[in-house]
């Protein structure tokens, strides 16, 4: 925490700037209508288009207007590795679209016909793969200081480059002719170098660019990267602070990571997206698990900071505050997505909150620049483990409100029971797994003659990556999630293979006649009010298997698509009258269709309004932006047996 004077000044600057009209718009106020500047459209990750051209009764009329083939099909396919889907979202800044490519290529295109002004290739492939795969770039970031405007890339080849926006090269004043080294300044020389990457975007605060990083997380050694938070110069790309994420000899809550093991424990990055407040200098990280992600035995400990929320100056990157949303995490609860900044009235209380979604099911909300809670988290007593070696933590936080927006822990209650057969069948099913409430840990494979421990949500489910958007004007906050619980097992591992004595197994958790264990709905559209905290709607998000042979007489409704490798994970992107997202066809249509449904739902009702089946299969955030009197949405496409391609949607002329 930080002393009062300081509390104090940071809400005497909030006072000052919400009473100050503003006369034009910067890049330290708002994005300017129309545009978009960064992957979550601003820096409080809104997601938002204050946009209304395409609405309700002309959204089944899109067209695809132009596309834009992946520069990485033009390089040598010998220096090329796998990267998987196309995710990266575009930004649109006076009138250029500038996206990266898989492979850390940045590329300018004309808004209205996709023209390409410029590419660049920062070679980053040339440093080969990191040690897991796929991994993707999934986003660049836009900087300008009023006089000169930067793109920013962390590239997968651990480079931080510094593009000009008008000419499409790196600027010479910045590191080394425009690059930086981002393998050095880690603070800690013993570990395996090609466990780290970068995908997620860097973020630029005032002069600052602050990066995360990408960590393979089932290394069977010990010798991953420390998931250090490092800044740089955003001029001349100097070297300006690290935050340890776990912390140092010396520094606050280094007990917590017991026996030393502060010494050696990797991982606890920031893979995901980070958020700022630009108007207070302030940015905020999602901390991702420890090295092991499911036993904790060379790390005892509450380990702090991992699996937190962390509010840092980023012109110092001095601590102000943190959360801690999982205590020894066992269960890969990764903090995945993007905060979100969201100005909000609560009992005639103005706050300038953030609030936080999780694969934990719970969104924790706090005063953005103090880290009180806006309602009460509590501290609740939670089941131990009994892996030998391990000692989980005796309490978890569990937020009061809002209420979960997915389904958290497994009891018989939660097994489908579309009818009596099938619900006995689920039952005998489940009593293979060990059921608990969320926080029960996993267990050794056939202790007690259970195959596992039943995770709800599991590792994959809850909000992942695409996180949560906000509509700024009512404080509604948009979440899509999955109900996806896993089995989750520890094993011992072939003699002499790792480093740990239990890895994790992964047990599939198909119900009755291959139809889900739990009842649905598998996926869903939660918006909360985050003024009250009350949920405003809720909503099934795709068809989901209503027409299995076992169930179709019901006549059910959507019952929300599950999850499979295909499904994309795009996110929501929220309108002034729409929320808009998409699924594969393969699920709303048939088996064998490919390519994307495009779905409209009101933005007030959760109502689904229009839907279009395009041939793209879409795998990106959908963004929007306004050009020359047209309203376009953008969204990254392809990638892995498909080509990669950024396709554009507009209205017909």
């Amino acid at each position: 925490m930080f002393s009062l004077d300081r509390k104090i000044f940071l809400y005497l600057a909030l006072l000052t700037s919400a009473c100050t009209p503003n006369t034009e718009v910067t890049e330290k106020s708002l994005t300017p209508i129309g545009e978009w500047h960064h992957h979550g459209s601003d820096h409080a990750s809104t997601k938002y288009a204050d946009l209304d051209q395409i609405d309700a009764s002309n959204f089944s009329k899109l067209e695809i207007i132009w596309r834009w083939d992946s520069a990485d099909h033009r390089i040598d396919e010998e220096l090329l590795y796998f990267t998987g889907d196309y995710r990266a979202t575009p930004i649109m800044v006076e009138g250029i679209v500038y996206a990266a490519t898989n492979h850390s290529q940045v590329a300018a295109l004309d808004a209205a016909t996709g023209e390409e002004l410029w590419v660049f290739d920062p070679e980053s492939y040339k440093s080969g793969p990191p040690n897991f795969s796929p991994v993707q770039t999934r986003g660049i970031e836009y900087w300008t200081d009023g006089e000169v405007e930067r793109i920013f890339v962390a590239t997968l080849g651990k480079q931080l480059v510094s593009i000009d926006i008008t000419t499409g090269l790196p600027d010479p004043d910045f590191g080394d002719a425009g690059f930086v080294d981002l393998s050095d300044n880690l603070g800690r020389l013993e570990f395996e170098i090609n466990n780290i990457t970068h995908g997620a975007p860097p973020i630029a605060v005032g002069n600052t660019v602050i990066v995360g990083s990408k960590i393979y997380d089932y290394t069977m050694q010990n010798r991953s990267p420390p998931g250090h938070v490092r800044a740089y110069d955003a001029r001349s790309g100097e070297f300006k602070w690290r935050f340890n994420t776990i912390p140092q000899a010396g520094e606050e809550y280094n007990e917590t990571w017991e026996n030393n093991s502060w010494q050696t424990a990797g991982n606890t990055n920031v893979w995901s997206f980070m958020s700022a407040d630009d108007e207070l200098g302030l940015v905020y990280l999602p901390v991702s698990t420890p090295t092991n992600d499911y036993w904790g035995g060379m790390r005892h400990g509450e380990n702090v900071y991992a699996e937190s929320l962390i509010c840092l100056d980023a012109e110092t990157g001095k601590r102000l505050w943190h959360f801690q949303t999982v205590h020894h995490g066992v269960w890969d609860y990764d903090i995945p997505a993007a905060p979100n900044l969201i100005d909000i009235e609560v009992d005639g209380r103005k706050i300038k909150a953030v609030a936080q979604v999780s694969k934990t099911g719970f969104t924790y909300v706090f005063d953005r620049v103090t880290g009180e809670p806006v309602w009460p988290i509590e501290e609740r007593a939670v089941p131990q483990s009994s892996v030998p070696g391990e000692k989980t933590n005796p309490t978890q936080p569990h937020p009061t409100w809002p209420l979960p927006f997915e389904r958290i822990g497994v009891s018989e209650d939660d097994l489908i029971d579309f009818t009596p057969e099938i619900k006995a069948e689920a039952i005998q099913i489940a009593s293979e797994y060990l059921l608990g409430p969320i926080f029960t840990p996993p267990i050794v494979k056939g202790q007690d003659g259970k195959r596992s421990t039943l995770v709800l949500p599991g590792a994959a489910g809850g909000a992942n990556f695409p996180g949560a958007s906000v509509d700024p004007n009512n404080a509604t906050l948009f979440i899509p999630s999955q109900t996806r619980a896993i089995g989750m097992a520890l094993v011992e591992p072939p003699s002499g293979s790792s480093a740990w004595p239990y890895v994790i197994q992964y047990d599939g958790t198909d119900g009755p006649q291959g139809l889900p264990l739990l009842k649905p709905p598998y996926r869903r559209i939660t918006a909360i009010d985050m003024n009250s905290g009350e949920h405003s709607w809720q909503i099934p998000f795709g068809k989901g298997p209503t027409e299995h042979p076992a169930i179709a007489h019901l006549q059910l409704g959507e019952l929300g698509t599950r999850y499979n490798d295909v499904i994309a994970e795009g996110g929501v992107l929220v309108t002034k009258t729409l929320v808009i997202s998409y699924l594969a066809q393969k699920d709303e249509i048939d088996a064998e269709a490919t390519g994307s449904i495009l779905r409209a739902h009101d933005k007030e009702s959760g109502d689904l309004v229009a839907a279009l089946a395009v041939e793209p299969r879409l795998h990106g955030a959908p963004m929007s932006y306004w050009h020359e009197g047209q309203q376009y949405i953008a969204v990254a496409a392809g990638g892995r047996a498909d080509n990669a391609e950024l396709v554009t949607f507009a209205l017909p002329q």
